[in-house]
């Protein structure tokens, strides 16, 4: 005979006691089926058995036929673990890699110490250019121009026309952005004539010059036929007058047989002094833009500077050298500050619209010749009226 249960129960136990249903437990909340909690939400029923629905693979034998598994190990009979038939999953994007751990440096830079300062970078300077090959490059274009003027004048006319057609292939390669295309052969020709006339015939012969250029530029554009005749037309002729016309009052200038190096130098000089002393005053006081949509750099404060300096030198450059009173000097810089910084507004103006930032990069710290001929363009005419009027030429 069977003990009996510690609770009391005469029911014997083991096999001794008859098929019978349990009674019911005492659960808190009977509405919950106890089997329940054990099952897998839906998601995870219906994924294993989508897994059950597939061939199973012999045991030990991955799907691939090689009982090898990818670790290098034989795959285990699985016949007990149901759930190693789901697939893995293997679409998972990678994370961001890893970076350097903290307190590395970065290849290239050496750790400083005692016995070594750390490695300084270069620090552009607040013009955005590189200011010591800037000064280098402004010294040897001066040396360029000053001793030919003054130690064999001719030398200086093929100094122009060289710059004029460095200039007219800057322009002609820059404005082919937007679509036009000059033709460049009857330009720098043209242009080389139009300074040569000047030099030997005059003003008149510099406006005789530029209608031999226009004219030449229709005429050769002719054989590319009528698509973009006048586009291209268009943007020669602005090339002409922009760089050999104005380029040619250098030739006039130069051409006055007694003074005519002297009229050439106070003229560079206005225009040093001004981009020098606007330069200086940008950097150390600009505040308020001067035309923020066409050159942001500039502003009121380096165009006071500008003008200032471009006075004070020409007052007493003229006086000097040419015998002129000082305030006509005085005005002589002014009028020249005013067109260098006018010219150097037009061509950025230029750039902008064309959507390129210098013209070439032929002279390092300064971008392309007409770069640094666009202020000297404007100037050179305004200075020889000026000068026509304070020092007249004797016949």
């Amino acid at each position: 005979m069977s003990h009996l249960e510690p609770h009391g129960s005469a029911e014997p136990r083991g096999w001794d006691r008859p098929d019978a249903p349990a009674p019911a437990l005492p659960w808190p909340e009977p509405e919950i089926d106890p089997g329940q909690w054990h099952r897998p939400p839906a998601v995870f029923s219906d994924a294993y058995a989508e897994a059950s629905a597939r061939p199973r693979p012999q045991a030990g034998v991955p799907a691939g036929g090689d009982p090898v598994a990818a670790n290098g190990h034989r795959d285990p009979d699985d016949s007990e673990y149901p759930t190693t038939r789901l697939e893995p999953v293997r679409d998972v994007e990678p994370g961001p890699e890893p970076g350097p751990p903290p307190g590395r440096r970065q290849r290239g830079r050496r750790r400083a110490g005692l016995d070594r300062p750390p490695t300084q970078q270069p620090v552009p300077s607040r013009a955005g250019r590189n200011l010591p090959a800037a000064i280098a490059v402004g010294l040897g274009l001066g040396a360029l121009i000053v001793v030919p003027l003054f130690f064999y004048r001719p030398a200086f006319l093929v100094v122009v026309a060289a710059a004029v057609g460095v200039g007219m292939w800057e322009m002609a390669r820059a404005v082919r952005r937007s679509g036009a295309h000059p033709p460049l052969v009857p330009l720098i020709g043209g242009g080389v004539l139009t300074v040569g006339l000047a030099w030997f015939s005059g003003p008149d012969a510099l406006s005789l010059g530029l209608l031999v250029t226009v004219l030449g530029t229709m005429v050769w554009r002719l054989g590319d036929g009528p698509g973009g005749f006048q586009r291209d037309l268009t943007a020669a002729t602005l090339i002409a007058v922009y760089v050999p016309f104005l380029g040619g009052f250098a030739a006039l200038l130069a051409a006055v047989p007694d003074d005519g190096q002297l009229r050439v130098l106070v003229t560079l000089a206005a225009v040093v002094l001004s981009d020098t002393g606007g330069y200086a005053a940008g950097v150390s006081f600009g505040k308020h833009p001067m035309a923020p949509s066409v050159s942001p750099k500039k502003s009121w404060e380096g165009f006071a500077g500008s003008v200032t300096a471009a006075a004070l030198g020409s007052a007493l450059l003229l006086w000097l050298l040419l015998d002129v009173a000082p305030w006509w000097g005085a005005l002589f810089g002014l009028a020249v500050s005013g067109a260098a910084v006018l010219g150097d507004l037009a061509e950025s103006m230029i750039k902008r619209d064309l959507g390129v930032k210098d013209m070439s990069n032929l002279l390092p710290g300064h971008g392309g010749l007409m770069d640094r001929l666009d202020s000297i363009l404007f100037a050179l005419p305004t200075a020889y009226l000026l000068l026509a009027v304070f020092v007249p030429v004797l016949e």
